[in-house]
């Protein structure tokens, strides 16, 4: 069982970072990575929009309410992240593979203090912090080898 990508989208529905988290991904290019991020974007917010069943005063301890969470498939599970300033973290792994949320939320902590503390980056722009990246990096390692 493997974590396949990891994407992250804005609040307005641009892509700011994605790589691929094993050798075994699908080999994506960049232009299919913005239409993957906007797309999943889209149909978060219709999702969001047409749910039946609303969490009363966002009571979701995870990140916001509503929106698309999982989806399962025959190969993978994508599991995303909402956070309450809208930024959505999603990865995709094999299927079984366990700790999605744990690995969802230790990328956004990640995020926090990488990222943002980055005195050169700028909210809704790309992420090109090299620290983010290794520590993602010793992240998915260190599940992985909780795993075995």
């Amino acid at each position: 069982m493997v974590f396949l990508h990891l994407f992250i989208v804005n609040k307005s529905g641009g892509l700011i970072h994605h790589r691929a988290l094993s050798p075994k991904a699908p080999k994506i290019g960049t232009n299919e990575w913005l239409r993957i991020g906007s797309t999943f974007h889209s149909l978060h917010a219709i999702a969001a929009e047409a749910s039946p069943l609303r969490l009363p005063q966002n009571k979701n301890l995870a990140g916001a309410d509503d929106g698309i969470e999982e989806i399962q498939a025959e190969g993978m599970i994508l599991r995303s992240l909402q956070t309450r300033t809208g930024v959505k973290f999603v990865i995709t792994a094999e299927p079984g593979a366990p700790d999605l949320d744990y690995v969802l939320r230790e990328i956004y902590i990640l995020y926090a203090d990488c990222a943002l503390k980055d005195p050169f980056y700028e909210l809704e722009m790309p992420i090109r912090c090299e620290l983010f990246s290794q520590s993602v990096d010793a992240l998915i390692q260190k599940v992985e080898k909780g795993r075995r």
